[in-house]
C-alpha cells in the first residue's frame, strides 16, 4: 500500500511539472513583449520608449535565456512564489488568492448539485419498471450535454431574473447570486454523471447477486441502496477528477455571464492583458486542484473495491 501511495504522489508531481512547463513554453513563444504591453498601457496608446523598455525588461528579468527563465520561475513556484502581475503590480498569490474563494463556494454548490441531481436521476432510472418513464429519464442526460453552458445561462437569467425577479442577475453578493451559476454550472455535469452511473446501474442491475438478494426478499428500495448503488458508483467516482476539471472550465465563462468575481473572471482578465505570470499561476494552480482530487480519487479506491487491496496486496508479496 505504501508503495501505491508513493507511485501515485511522484506521478502526481510529474504532471504537475509537465503542467508548468508546457505553459511556460507556450507562454514563452506568444508574439508579445510585455514589456511594451506595461508601458503601453501606462501611456494610453503613446508611443513606447524602446529605453525604458529595455529597462523594464531587464528589471523584470526577460532579458535573460529561457532556460534561465525557466528555471528561475520554477525554483520560485516551489516556494510558493508565483511571481508579480505584470498588468497590476501585485503579487500573483494575492490575486489568487483572493480570486478562488469566490469559485471555490460556486463550484462546491455546483458540485453538489450535479451529484445530487445526476445520482437521484440514475437511481430513479434504474429503479423504475416503467419502461417509458426509463426512457424518458435516460434521454435527459445527452440533452444536458449537449446544450452549451452559456446558453443555459442565458434562459436561465431571462426566465427566473428578468421576467420573474427571483434570484439576482449578476454580482457576488450573497447565497441568492449563486443558486443560477451554479445551477448553469452543474447541469452538464449532472448529465455526465448521470451517464455513467445509470449505465453500471444497469449493469449491477443484472449481476447473479441482485437476482440473490431478491430471491432471499429483499425489496428493490433496498437492493438499489446497499447493493446496486454502491458497486455502481465506483466508474462515477473515477469521473470525479474529470469533473472537477470541467466545474474550473466552466467557471471561466459562468462567471463572465453572471459578472461574477472569481476564479474565470481573472483567467479572462489575465489572457486578455497577456499577464504571463498570472496565467502560469492559474494554469498551475488549477493542475493542482485536478492533481490532488485525482490523487485521492486514486487513494480512495484500495478503501472501496476488495479486488483493487487484493491486487495491491498480491503486488506487494
Amino acid at each position: 500500500m505504501t508503495l501505491y501511495v508513493l507511485r501515485r504522489v511522484a506521478a502526481a508531481l510529474v504532471v504537475l511539472l509537465a503542467a508548468f512547463t508546457v505553459t511556460f513554453v507556450v507562454l514563452y513563444l506568444l508574439p508579445s513583449d510585455p514589456a511594451s504591453i506595461m508601458l503601453d498601457a501606462g501611456t494610453g496608446g503613446a508611443s513606447v520608449d524602446p529605453a525604458q523598455a529595455e529597462a523594464l525588461r531587464e528589471r523584470l528579468g526577460l532579458d535573460r535565456s529561457p532556460v534561465e527563465q525557466y528555471l528561475s520561475a520554477l525554483g520560485a513556484a516551489a516556494t510558493g512564489d508565483l511571481g508579480t502581475s505584470y498588468a497590476t503590480g501585485a503579487p500573483v498569490t494575492a490575486l489568487i488568492g483572493q480570486a478562488l474563494p469566490e469559485t471555490a463556494r460556486l463550484t462546491g454548490l455546483a458540485l453538489l448539485l450535479a451529484v445530487a441531481g445526476g445520482a437521484g436521476l440514475a437511481s430513479w432510472a434504474s429503479w423504475t419498471r416503467s419502461a417509458r418513464l426509463r426512457g424518458l429519464l435516460l434521454a435527459l442526460p445527452p440533452l444536458g450535454v449537449a446544450v452549451p453552458t452559456f446558453w443555459v445561462g442565458l434562459v436561465l437569467l431571462q426566465l427566473l431574473s428578468f421576467r420573474l425577479p427571483v434570484f439576482p442577475a449578476v454580482g457576488n453578493q450573497g447565497f441568492a447570486s449563486l443558486v443560477l451559476p451554479a445551477v448553469t454550472l452543474a447541469i452538464p455535469l449532472s448529465a455526465t454523471i448521470a451517464q455513467v452511473l445509470a449505465q453500471g446501474m444497469r449493469t449491477a442491475w443484472a449481476a447473479p447477486y441482485v437476482e440473490t438478494a431478491l430471491a432471499k426478499g429483499a425489496t428493490r428500495t433496498r437492493v438499489q441502496v446497499r447493493h446496486v448503488t454502491r458497486n455502481a458508483s465506483l466508474p462515477a467516482l473515477t469521473l470525479l477528477g474529470v469533473v472537477v476539471g470541467n466545474l474550473l472550465a466552466g467557471a471561466v465563462v459562468v462567471e463572465t455571464v453572471f459578472s461574477r468575481q472569481g476564479f474565470g473572471r481573472l483567467v479572462q482578465a489575465a489572457v486578455t492583458s497577456q499577464d504571463i505570470p498570472v496565467v502560469l499561476g492559474l494554469v498551475l494552480v488549477a493542475a493542482a486542484v485536478f492533481v490532488v482530487v485525482n490523487l485521492l480519487v486514486d487513494l480512495a479506491y484500495p478503501l472501496l473495491d476488495p479486488r483493487t487491496r487484493a491486487h495491491l496486496a498480491r503486488s506487494a508479496a
